[in-house]
C-alpha cells in the first residue's frame, strides 16, 4: 500500500509540474523530470526508489519507445539510414575520446577511463522522442535521423560493452580474451534482427488481424502489448536494449491497418501512468551528497557529455549533407544519456570498472545531460523551423 501513496504523489506532481512547464513554453518532459528531483532525496525526500517504481519505470520507457516506433515511417527510416549510421558513429567516437581524457585528468586508470568514455557514448533517445512527439517533429528529416542514429548507437554501445567486459586487466595492461564470446554476441544480434524481420513481415499482421475478430473490450490493444513486451524481452535476451525491441515492435505495427486504434489506446495507457513514472524516476536517482563530494568531476563530465554529443553527432549530420541548423538539432537530439548510460554505469560498478567513490558524480552527470537535453533540442528545432520559414 505504501507504493500506492508514492505512485499517487508522483502522478500528481508530474501532472502539476508538467502543466507549469507547458505554460512557461518549456517541453512537458522537463517538468516531469524536475518532479522526480524535487520528490527524491535531492530536495524533499518524499519518495524513495523501490522495486515497484522501477518496474513501472521500465514499462514506461518501453511504451514510450513503442509509441515512437508506431509514429515513425519506415520509408523515411530507410531513406535516412546512411546519415543515421554516420551520425551514430561520429556521435560515439568523440564522447569516448572526451570521456577517456576526462578519466585520465581525474587519475582514473586507462581501463577505467576507457569505460567512462563508453558510458558517455551511450544514447537514450526516449527523452528526445518525447520532445519530438510534443513538437510534431518525429517524422521530420531531423527526427527520423535522430531515431535511426539512436538505434544504431545502441547496437554499437552493446558491442562495445560486450567487448570491454571480455578484457583481462593485469596492472595497466589490456589483453583481449574470449573473442568467441564477442563473436557469439554478434551472431545473437544478427539472429534477433532476422527474427524481427520474419515477425514483422508475416507473424505480427496475422496476430493483429486474428485478435480484431475476437470479442471483448480491447483484444487488439492487448495483443499489441503482448507483442511489444515479448519483442522487448527478446531484445534484452539477445543482448540488446529492451527499448530497441519495443521501437521495432511499434514500427512493425505502423504498417498495419490497426495503427490508429493501437496508438490511441497505448497513448492513454502510457501517458496516464507509466511514462510519467519513468521520467520522474530519472530525477529520483539523483543524490546531492555524492555530487557535492566530487563536484568538479560531475561538472566537467556534464559539460563534456553535452558538448561531445552535440559536436560529434552534429558533425556526422553535416557530413551527411544537413545544413547547420538541422545538424545542430540532430546533435541536440543525441545528448540525452538516460537509462542506457545508467545501465552501462551500473554494469561498470558491479564489475569493478567504475569505483564506488566516483559513481555518484558519474550518475549525476548522466542525469543532468538527460534533464538538460530537452532544452537544447527544443531550441534547436525552433531554429530549424525559423530557418525553413525565412
Amino acid at each position: 500500500m505504501q507504493f500506492l501513496s508514492s505512485l499517487s504523489l508522483i502522478l500528481l506532481t508530474t501532472l502539476i509540474l508538467g502543466q507549469v512547464s507547458l505554460r512557461l513554453k518549456l517541453p512537458l518532459v522537463v517538468g516531469q523530470l524536475l518532479a522526480g528531483i524535487i520528490m527524491g532525496p535531492t530536495v524533499c525526500n518524499w519518495v524513495q526508489p523501490s522495486h515497484w517504481l522501477q518496474l513501472f519505470s521500465d514499462i514506461g520507457v518501453i511504451l514510450l519507445m513503442f509509441l515512437a516506433g508506431l509514429e515513425s515511417k519506415i520509408d523515411l527510416l530507410k531513406k535516412y539510414l546512411k546519415p543515421s549510421m554516420i551520425v551514430a558513429v561520429s556521435g560515439i567516437l568523440l564522447p569516448i575520446a572526451v570521456g577517456y581524457l576526462i578519466g585520465l585528468m581525474f587519475e582514473f586508470t586507462k581501463f577505467e577511463s576507457l569505460f567512462l568514455g563508453i558510458v558517455f557514448a551511450a544514447t537514450s533517445v526516449s527523452i528526445s522522442a518525447e520532445v519530438l512527439q510534443e513538437m510534431d517533429s518525429l517524422t521530420s528529416r531531423e527526427g527520423t535521423t535522430i531515431l535511426g542514429a539512436a538505434v544504431v548507437d545502441d547496437i554499437l554501445a552493446v558491442l562495445l560493452v560486450s567487448m570491454i567486459s571480455n578484457l583481462n586487466i593485469k596492472g595497466t595492461a589490456i589483453s583481449m580474451m574470449h573473442l568467441g564470446i564477442l563473436l557469439r554476441a554478434l551472431v545473437l544480434l544478427l539472429a534477433y534482427f532476422v527474427l524481427l524481420f520474419i515477425a514483422g513481415r508475416w507473424l505480427i499482421p496475422r496476430l493483429l488481424r486474428l485478435s480484431s475478430k475476437w470479442q471483448g473490450a480491447v483484444p487488439t490493444t492487448t495483443m499489441a502489448l503482448i507483442i511489444c513486451w515479448l519483442l522487448a524481452y527478446l531484445a534484452d535476451y539477445f543482448g540488446l536494449s529492451a527499448v530497441i525491441g519495443a521501437f521495432f515492435a511499434g514500427l512493425s505495427m505502423s504498417l498495419t491497418p490497426f495503427k490508429k486504434i493501437i496508438n490511441q489506446s497505448i497513448t492513454q495507457i502510457g501517458y496516464a501512468v507509466f511514462i510519467p513514472v519513468f521520467l520522474a524516476s530519472i530525477g529520483l536517482r539523483l543524490t546531492l551528497t555524492g555530487i557535492l563530494q566530487d563536484f568538479t568531476l560531475f561538472l566537467i563530465l556534464t559539460i563534456g557529455g553535452i558538448v561531445s554529443k552535440l559536436l560529434g553527432a552534429g558533425l556526422g549530420a553535416r557530413l551527411s549533407g544537413f545544413n547547420r541548423h538541422s545538424a545542430l538539432a540532430i546533435g541536440a537530439g543525441m545528448i540525452s544519456r538516460g537509462e542506457m548510460a545508467l545501465v552501462v554505469a551500473q554494469m561498470g560498478l558491479q564489475n569493478h570498472l567504475l569505483s564506488a567513490a566516483r559513481y555518484s558524480a558519474v550518475i549525476g552527470a548522466i542525469i543532468m545531460t538527460t534533464v538538460l537535453a530537452p532544452f537544447f533540442l527544443k531550441a534547436a528545432l525552433a531554429s530549424v523551423v525559423r530557418h525553413s520559414q525565412s
